[in-house]
């Protein structure tokens, strides 16, 4: 049987491979029937998510993954600088099977980027912070940096990332191997300068521009003249995306 726990994951899991848009309708009738359960616990796992930043609630419209603001992008990619660095900064010795299971973990990446699952290698690509954090032995840091790589994820998506993947496993790769030789100050630094090469790929206005979100929105949308259509050809507004497909 299915838990409003297991549920929430999969929505996680989903937006960390970048299947789930910023703004995509959760409706708990399919959600329901997606993981044959009742609407009650999917409501449940909803809730969770909303607690945690993933998802926003209307009551008259529903359930919908969150869209971060510019200035929610700022303090998200801020609050894992800080946990990260932090993190990586407190940490002592690390012994070769901790070191192993980073190493396998890169390995994975590295196979994903010769594929062509762009999902699984964004999942992996976000994944790896978790695992570290994991790794350095605070389960409650890692489970505050799933949420917040989610929500990264979701930044990167809306505010169009430049950021290479390639480059982002090759940062990866440098940081563990600065910790495999106990170099802790060298994958601090790294681990700052990764982030903020993350962050400033993203599209994103300067922080004292208070019309940020709104100049956004109502920017010239530049599209060509499209031939007249017959009403045989004229098209029809999409239908709500069912999340079998997606999760």
């Amino acid at each position: 049987m299915v838990s409003s726990t297991d549920i929430a994951q999969r929505i996680i899991e989903a937006v960390l491979a970048q299947r789930l848009a910023p703004g995509t309708r959760l409706g708990e009738q399919n959600l329901s029937l997606l993981f044959d359960c009742s609407r009650t616990l999917v409501r449940e796992a909803l809730v969770r998510l909303a607690a945690r930043g993933i998802v926003t609630v209307s009551s008259r419209r529903g359930w919908f993954v969150v869209q971060p603001s510019h200035e929610e992008a700022r303090e998200a990619f801020e609050a894992r600088r800080v946990i990260e660095t932090g993190l990586i900064r407190r940490t002592g010795a690390m012994d070769k099977g901790t070191i192993k299971r980073l190493k396998q973990h890169l390995k994975q990446e590295q196979d994903a980027l010769k594929g062509d699952d762009v999902g699984h290698r964004s999942y992996l690509l976000g994944d790896f912070h978790v695992c570290l954090a994991e790794c350095l032995g605070n389960q409650l840091l890692a489970d505050t940096l799933r949420d917040f790589t989610a929500r990264t994820t979701l930044i990167a998506m809306l505010y169009q990332s430049t950021h290479d993947a390639v480059q982002s496993c090759q940062d990866h790769v440098a940081i563990v191997d600065a910790l495999s030789r106990g170099d802790t100050a060298l994958a601090e630094r790294l681990m700052e300068e990764h982030i903020g090469q993350v962050q400033a790929a993203l599209r994103l206005a300067p922080a004292d521009d208070p019309l940020a979100d709104l100049r956004q929105a109502l920017a010239p949308v530049r599209t060509a003249p499209s031939p007249k259509l017959s009403a045989k050809d004229t098209p029809q507004p999409p239908a709500e995306t069912y999340l079998g497909a997606l999760l």
